[in-house]
């Protein structure tokens, strides 16, 4: 199917629930630039389209186009202020998103150069459930899954065990 050397370990399982949930004759919008992953869907075969780095809190004009069979937001989420606002205008039938999942032992991401790569929110599981039965998805799918590091100590184990991220596919109800 696909080569398991993909450069992160989340684009090979994103890959392969997208394999499993999406068709490639299938209009995608993916939230956020053009990134190796929506690259490695094209060549794939899937129809993709990305936005074009407005700042989806303020401008969330590209959701209200209802051309699209899809939405796909990931690793999006957690930088919005406001993802309700966004989850309820889009009008695309099928959503799949991930995001990163809080961590008991660790800080949410803040990155020291680039003050737009911060995590507004990290979610627990049942709060991202949550968020989207309030804005109209109907869960059909979910993963999570583990994100281990080459380091040595306490959180590095802990990450080999405890998920980092999850995966959902969900339908507008």
């Amino acid at each position: 199917m696909y080569s398991k050397h993909f450069p992160h370990k989340r684009y090979r399982i994103t890959q392969e629930f997208i394999d499993k949930h999406l068709k490639r004759s299938e209009k995608i919008l993916d939230l956020g630039v053009d990134n190796p992953l929506s690259k490695r869907l094209r060549e794939n075969g899937f129809i993709v389209h990305n936005t074009q780095g407005e700042d989806l809190d303020f401008n969330r004009d590209v959701l209200h186009d209802d051309n699209y069979d899809v939405v796909t937001a990931f690793e999006i989420l957690e930088h919005l202020l406001n993802p309700f606002t966004l989850l309820s205008e889009i009008k695309a039938p099928k959503l799949l998103i991930s995001v990163p999942l809080r961590l008991w032992f660790a800080k949410a991401y803040q990155s020291k150069t680039d003050e737009r790569d911060r995590h507004f929110h990290e979610f627990e599981p049942w709060q991202l459930r949550w968020l989207l039965e309030k804005t109209g998805w109907r869960i059909i799918d979910e993963v999570q899954f583990t994100n281990p590091v080459n380091k040595i100590g306490l959180r590095p184990l802990l990450r080999r065990f405890t998920p980092r991220y999850i995966l959902i596919y969900a339908q507008k109800t």
